[in-house]
Parts: structure tokens; sequence; C-alpha cells
């Protein structure tokens, strides 16, 4: 006789849920961590120019924004003229130096060489603006700029 019997039922075992918890809890940090907040309001229509030979910027966390354009409908109130966005707020040419002097405090002193400006302006907007928005950049020697575009043929769209 054997001193070992063999169970007659063949039910399974309940599956264990006890790190399940755990796991969730994991996967909830890594989305919270891993997710990329959008930085700003875009309060005016900026519809990009295409251009054809078009490089990526390595790290977009050394670039400031600059968006000009007309106000979109929510913001109508302001005009209809192409207007300035710094960060969440309409400005002035005047008020570039102070945004980009804000821009550099907030990086490190050794990544301060390596800021660019970058220049997301409309198709439809005024080039004075922009060469407004230039002159005022080389006032506070912000001379690395980029202009964002679509890719796509200049002539065909």
């Amino acid at each position: 006789m054997s001193k070992f019997k063999k169970k007659k039922g063949g039910d399974l075992p309940a599956v264990n849920t006890a790190s399940l918890p755990d796991i969730v809890f994991m996967l909830l940090f890594f989305f919270m961590v891993a997710t990329v907040m959008r930085q700003n309001t875009l309060m005016i229509q900026n519809n990009l120019p295409f251009a054809d030979q078009l490089e990526k910027l390595d790290k977009k966390d050394l670039v400031m924004y600059v968006y000009i354009g007309k106000p979109s409908e929510n913001y109508r109130q302001y005009g209809t003229e192409a207007r300035i966005q710094l960060n969440d707020k309409f400005a002035d040419v005047s008020d570039i130096p102070a945004f980009i002097n804000a821009e550099r405090a907030s990086k490190r002193e050794e990544l301060v060489p390596f800021l660019t400006t970058a220049l997301k302006v409309d198709s439809d907007a005024n080039m004075g603006i922009v060469s407004d928005v230039k002159q005022e950049l080389r006032k506070v020697n912000a001379l690395k700029i980029n202009y964002t575009t679509k890719k796509g043929s200049v002539f065909g769209r």
C-alpha cells in the first residue's frame, strides 16, 4: 500500500490575486512618468508652411517656442491681425527680451548656449512681424533660430 494518495477531484486551484494591486500601481506610475503633457494652449491659427528639406531638433527641452499668427476663433476679441504668443498669452514685440531671459534663467547655465528659438509662423502671417521678432532676438543675442514647418512640396502642396 502506498502512503500517498491522489486526490480524486481534478479542480484547478483559484488564481492568486495578491500581487494584482502592485502590478496596477506599477503601471499607473509608469504612465504618469512617461506621459508628456501639452505645454502650451494654442491661441492662434497656426497653419505652418511646407518645406522639402527638413531637419529634426535633437533636444526639445532646449527649444523656446514663439508662435505668430492670427488669433483663433475663440480669441477674436484680440483682433484679426497677426499676433505673437509666448507661452500661454499674447505678447508684444517688446516682451520678447523678457521671455528669452526668463527661459535662459530657467535652464542650467551650461545648457544656455544650446538654446534654440523656434518660430512657428502661420503661412498667412505678415513678414513684417517676423522681422520685428528677429530684430528683438538679435538684441538679446538669441541667434539660433529655427523655423518650424510641415513636410511637403513647397509648390505642389
